[in-house]
């Protein structure tokens, strides 16, 4: 088999690729998947019991007028239920409105205080330093007050690596830097202050979670441009040919790689030993994803809520979602069921116990007073990504700078949130993007933007 243009998974990234290559009246390409379906990390599960879950907490949200005009060809202006974003840190027993430094009147007078002295510290003596790490960022930005209570020990159940092994490149637009006189305003005049950032309102598919877009966008590029069950065993770069890991080969002229770049190095033969050796330095963590089916209707206190940040100890997730707030059809009948949706991390740096995982997770949504007792779970579903995201560690991008270009002579480009590595521009937005401005290179010598210019894609909002 031979295609002028493969490409490697069919995640948004690489559907975003195929997408582009038909719109631009090219018909010679392949998607190989490995899996017996497409979407990558933005696929859903039904579970037994009828419940739908997602790998984590998708919202969509855009900065691309070509990618929202893309999702409302996939599923129709009606296709679509929109949310105003209602987010919340559960912490001391009671919820806080995010982002959580700007809401720091809902904590005890002392806690309060402890994080409210730390913003004052910060603009008494303010620094010129560049932060050398993600942990000198958050103390330079909130400090230490607001770091002890919320940044440290929350961003650590996130990331599952220290902050100090995080670079601060990819902050940008993912977190709210503080205002000293809007905390003060909001504690004075007790103001609520909700509405921060690019997600403050996002959409979400009515009907088969967000795997179904990808499935609908996979309708688009063709199903028979999408070859499953194709799982790449090595790629000869010289030749420009893939094996297949059931002996079959594929010749190619351009290829998009969107596997993990530090496991797809290892499969190039010709890329010299110390290239393969650096991208083994790339850092990520894994996914775990346990959705908790429930009956009845959810307390009141959650009706309107969308998703729930835990910082504290006692609970393995970081996030939690009301995963039928998104869509009524996230449950087999609303009238009687809702659901809940949580995240966990993991990695060498937060190893988590996968046979414990489901048990300890209902434990803390009681201790959490989510939800009231065991009798009302029906329905208990575990997945685990152990590629889930890519860490911006602080040698990240040294290691990019020295692996991308060195894939190129063979005619490889790698992009997307595992091919590139960037999570901050890893959404499914920039994903797709990726994958369409590669795509676009390619045949019309476009350069591309998001990859390269990550603050620059960013600051586009829908443009």
């Amino acid at each position: 088999m031979k295609h002028k243009y493969v490409i490697i998974g069919s995640g948004p990234t690489g559907l975003g690729a195929a997408y582009r290559l038909k719109e631009l009246g090219v018909t010679d390409f392949i998607v190989l998947e490995k899996e017996d379906r497409i979407g990558g990390l933005a696929k859903s599960f039904v579970d037994d019991k009828g419940f739908v879950w997602d790998v984590g907490g998708h919202v969509q949200f855009s900065h691309y007028k070509y990618f929202d005009d893309l999702m409302n060809k996939a599923l129709g202006e009606d296709g679509w239920l929109r949310h105003q974003r209602e987010s919340w840190v559960w912490i001391e027993n009671r919820f806080v409105p995010y982002p959580f430094q700007n809401n720091i009147k809902y904590l005890t007078p002392e806690t309060m205080w402890k994080c409210l002295e730390g913003i004052i510290q910060v603009y008494k003596n303010p620094t010129m330093q560049k932060p050398k790490n993600f942990r000198e960022w958050i103390l330079q930005t909130f400090g230490p007050g607001l770091a002890e209570t919320f940044m440290f020990p929350y961003n650590f159940k996130v990331w599952a690596f220290p902050p100090e092994e995080m670079n601060a490149v990819w902050v940008g637009e993912r977190v709210a830097v503080t205002d000293l006189a809007r905390v003060t305003k909001n504690i004075i005049f007790n103001q609520e202050d909700f509405s921060w950032g690019p997600n403050s309102t996002f959409q979400f598919p009515k009907h088969g979670g967000t795997g179904g877009i990808w499935e609908s966008v996979g309708n688009l590029v063709g199903r028979e441009n999408i070859k499953l069950n194709a799982s790449v065993d090595q790629v000869i770069g010289a030749e420009k040919k893939i094996i297949l890991s059931n002996g079959e080969t594929v010749e190619y002229e351009y290829l998009l790689n969107t596997m993990p770049l530090d496991i797809f190095s290892k499969k190039v033969q010709g890329l010299d030993a110390e290239t393969v050796q650096t991208a083994q330095g790339l850092k990520h963590s894994s996914t775990n994803v346990v959705g908790v089916g429930l009956k009845g209707q959810p307390k009141q206190s959650l009706e309107t809520m969308c998703w729930m940040y835990f910082p504290e100890a006692n609970s393995p997730y970081y996030r939690v979602t009301v995963f039928s707030n998104y869509s009524p059809n996230n449950v087999p009948d609303s009238s009687q069921y809702w659901s809940l949706m949580t995240e966990t991390s993991e990695s060498s740096a937060k190893p988590v116990d996968r046979q414990t995982l489901i048990d300890d997770t209902v434990r803390a949504l009681k201790e959490d007073q989510l939800i009231t007792d065991d009798d009302e779970v029906v329905s208990t579903f575990h997945v685990a990504f152990d590629y889930g995201y890519p860490t911006p560690s602080v040698e990240r991008d040294s290691i990019l700078k020295a692996v991308l270009p060195k894939l190129e002579p063979f005619g490889i480009y790698s992009r997307g949130r595992f091919g590139a590595w960037k999570y901050e521009v890893s959404n499914q937005d920039h994903s797709l993007m990726q994958g369409v401005e590669w795509a676009n290179r390619m045949v019309a010598d476009v350069p591309e933007l998001t990859l390269f210019f990550p603050d620059t894609a960013n600051a586009m909002w829908g443009k």
